[in-house]
């Protein structure tokens, strides 16, 4: 176990967690929504620390982040636990975890061994991926300040609900906010993941993007019947193009069936363009459709001359024309970090 950065002592050793935005009072012997933040004699303790169930070299096109870093490798790690409980979550074994043997049984990885790793491996950065890195902060933190002073890019894919004390605790040392933003109304994240509120996800966006100077890419992953209709949509693409810029890369996704909601069909691809058409409605210059092999709206093109300058086919990316972060063809500014 590992000393909890993020906590106040209670009444009673009571404690309260400042990690995420559940902001759990947890009592002497019980752990948070997540299940990674045990009380231990009124004393808050994080039990993932450097415990890893996956590790792989991703292109970073695949976490998806379209404008950070083209073309590049990104050493990729995840551990256990979430502060979600979405029914359709397609990581679920590590994310929802039915007891405490995972943690006996992961692999240990120390962020010095992480750092050397994704250096060995040829890997522009790292990214905490696959479960929720918020509940994992301890380690995020010590490893993306070795990290960063190895000259290495960092990345949070995240589902948004970290606390603002979390972000600034780590911001000073991580580069991109992969956020999902999964609908526009508090039902809406109650019906996905038990979650009462969500303006917090946004405002924390937001702060990632404006005090820390990350560089945000949001996806949106379109559920039928739950987070498809246009007040949502619409409300999403608006409050990109208002609060976070309308150069922010928004990815909208296909759902498949998952876990709990195998009865839900995949989304229609006409709900996809629909979607699509309402992200360029509201000014957004860069929407991305994903989970649908070979559609039209996978490549970056140039919102002022109109080519394509970078082609993704799956996972990967051609860049054909980029000249640093600009359009090599007119020369304008397209939001990328290279």
């Amino acid at each position: 176990m590992r000393p909890a950065l993020l906590w106040e002592k209670l009444a009673g050793n009571r404690v309260k967690c400042r990690t995420c935005q559940w902001y759990c009072k947890i009592n002497a012997g019980k752990a948070g929504v997540c299940r990674m933040y045990l009380n231990q004699s009124g004393e808050l303790f994080n039990l993932n620390y450097a415990k890893i169930s996956s590790a792989a070299i991703d292109p970073i096109e695949k976490k998806p982040l379209y404008h950070f870093h083209p073309g590049t490798k990104v050493f990729s790690l995840g551990s256990w636990g979430c502060n979600f409980h979405c029914r359709g979550c397609q990581n679920w074994e590590i994310a929802c975890p039915e007891d405490g043997a995972c943690l006996e049984r992961s692999r240990e990885m120390p962020p010095a061994e992480a750092v050397a790793a994704a250096q060995n491996s040829g890997c522009g950065g790292i990214a905490w991926t696959y479960n929720e890195p918020s509940v994992w902060l301890e380690y995020t933190f010590e490893s993306a300040r070795l990290a960063k002073a190895k000259g290495l890019y960092t990345v949070y894919v995240t589902n948004g609900y970290a606390s603002e004390e979390h972000l600034d605790v780590v911001g000073p040392y991580l580069d991109a906010w992969r956020v999902d933003v999964k609908g526009f109304s508090d039902d809406t994240y109650q019906k996905i993941g038990r979650i009462p509120h969500f303006e917090g996800i946004l405002s924390v966006a937001e702060r990632a993007r404006h005090k820390w100077g990350m560089h945000v890419e949001v996806v949106t992953n379109v559920i039928p019947g739950i987070n498809d209709d246009d007040a949502q949509i619409s409300g999403i693409a608006g409050w990109i193009a208002a609060r976070l810029g309308k150069d922010t890369p928004w990815h909208i996704t296909r759902f498949h069936p998952r876990r709990q909601m195998l009865d839900c069909p995949a989304t229609p691809l006409e709900t996809l363009e629909r979607a699509y058409a309402h992200g360029k409605a509201a000014g957004l210059n860069f929407v991305y459709l994903g989970n649908v092999p070979g559609n039209g709206h996978a490549n970056t093109t140039c919102p002022v001359c109109g080519k394509t300058v970078v082609e993704h086919s799956g996972f990967y990316a051609r860049l054909i024309g980029l000249d640093g972060d600009r359009c090599k063809y007119c020369g304008t500014a397209l939001n990328f970090r290279v």
